[in-house]
């Protein structure tokens, strides 16, 4: 591997998670950090989840997911249900709530990403998307 090429990366990713950091705390984007933001698109694209489940994709404990889950239900924005095959587990669902404050942080996120990348080619857009994908996916255990 070439070692220049991978000093480049390591200082890129350093420097796009401090401004990435930056740019998803902007005011224009609501209150929703980033664990809140994550798991309610977890939860409104691909359906209600238990906190297990939960753990096992975001890689972390079952305790900071259930307490990440447990303010979201203080707002309001997800709600639990028993698990009829279980009486001592249940799953989150999004509430209505929680799927507009969604929505809203969504697209606030989509127009803050896309004025910085208006400028850019279609293709290299699209590549930078599979590029970004591909290294999260090697990130996976």
């Amino acid at each position: 591997m070439n070692e220049k090429h991978l000093e480049i990366i390591e200082l890129e990713l350093a420097i796009l998670i401090r401004r990435a950091t930056n740019l998803s705390s902007h005011k224009k984007l609501g209150t929703l950090d980033r664990s809140a933001y994550l798991l309610l698109r977890r939860i409104a694209n691909k359906g209600a989840a238990g906190v297990k489940v939960l753990a096992e994709e975001f890689m972390l404990d079952i305790s900071t997911i259930s307490r990440q889950a447990a303010a979201l239900e203080q707002k309001g924005y997800l709600y639990r249900i028993p698990d009829p095959s279980d009486g001592r587990s249940y799953k989150l669902d999004i509430t209505e709530l929680g799927t507009t404050v969604f929505k809203e942080h969504k697209q606030a996120r989509l127009e803050r990403i896309s004025e910085k990348i208006v400028d850019w080619p279609e293709d290299e857009r699209e590549a930078f998307g599979k590029l970004l994908k591909k290294f999260n996916e090697s990130l996976k255990l």
